[in-house]
């Protein structure tokens, strides 16, 4: 393992929002969050070498030395596997990811076999792999985008609809620029990424306030309140699930509960998209696709 400014960068982010003990925060401070020393006080380790962790200086932490950094710093489960991803991927020679994502056969088959129910593959940079005919008609008809457009990420952030679609579209936004965050620190030099992160950072406020406070996230589960241009509110609960042979790659599955509106919604979108008037109605209100 060896040092990265990636790595002391996220140590930096972490103090940065942590609030001081009562009594020191009436001394003046010129800088948000914990001192260094304070940091290093917590964790049992000399002001000077928690210092050269958070300048990348090339030296070798222990696994108890990182577990008690963790603890002062308050990091939760993902934060703390970030952490240990960015020491040993960016420390060294970062090798190149494979260029082109496969969905199995039978992954696919899946998608389609949930039936009346929105469901998608994520893949590396939050690509989206493959998605089934509710998830297209409910977010965007990703298939007919460009590879390079064709990114869960990208298209809530840069796309008009997204925003219109997600109630709380904040919240989801910054859910998946979280995601993207551990995805990078697992596969460092990721030229794809890159690109990918310096287009959202041009054109997104929102992304670089987010991106510059290093938040790591993966929500297994949750639920979404949208409201589609066609059958209006949706609650829906989400399940992520990520795939044993591929980590890389997870399942999301969206459903309604029994019984409820958001299920007679989604019945709804299901018939009204083979109807007559889904042929002249766009869903989306995105200039790269449909939803």
């Amino acid at each position: 393992m060896g040092q990265s400014i990636a790595f002391g960068s996220f140590l930096s982010a972490m103090r940065a929002r942590l609030a001081p003990d009562p009594e020191a925060a009436l001394t003046h401070r010129r800088v948000p969050g914990l001192r260094r020393e304070e940091v290093a006080q917590r964790a049992g380790v000399s002001t000077d070498y928690y210092t050269r962790l958070e300048q990348g200086r090339n030296i070798h932490p222990s696994r108890s030395v990182l577990a008690s950094v963790a603890r002062a710093l308050q990091l939760n489960d993902s934060e703390s596997a970030h952490m240990y991803d960015l020491l040993e991927n960016c420390g060294g020679q970062a090798s190149s990811p494979p260029e082109v994502q496969r969905v199995r056969a039978s992954l696919r088959q899946l998608l389609d076999a949930v039936g009346e129910v929105p469901a998608v593959v994520l893949g590396r940079r939050t690509d989206v792999l493959a998605s089934n005919r509710m998830a297209r008609l409910l977010f965007a008809d990703f298939p007919t985008m460009s590879r390079e457009q064709r990114n869960y990420t990208r298209w809530i952030m840069l796309d008009p609809g997204a925003r219109v679609l997600f109630r709380d579209w904040h919240g989801a936004a910054s859910d998946a620029v979280a995601a993207l965050r551990a995805d990078i620190g697992r596969h460092p030099g990721d030229p794809a990424a890159t690109a990918l992160v310096g287009e959202l950072a041009v054109n997104s406020e929102e992304f670089r306030q987010w991106w510059a406070r290093h938040t790591v996230a993966q929500r297994a589960s949750g639920t979404l309140e949208l409201h589609h241009g066609v059958v209006g509110d949706l609650s829906l609960d989400f399940e992520h699930l990520l795939l044993p042979d591929d980590t890389d790659q997870s399942l999301r599955i969206y459903t309604a509960k029994n019984g409820s509106p958001s299920q007679d919604a989604l019945k709804l979108l299901s018939s009204w998209a083979g109807s007559p008037d889904s042929a002249s109605h766009q869903i989306s209100t995105s200039s790269e696709g449909t939803t």
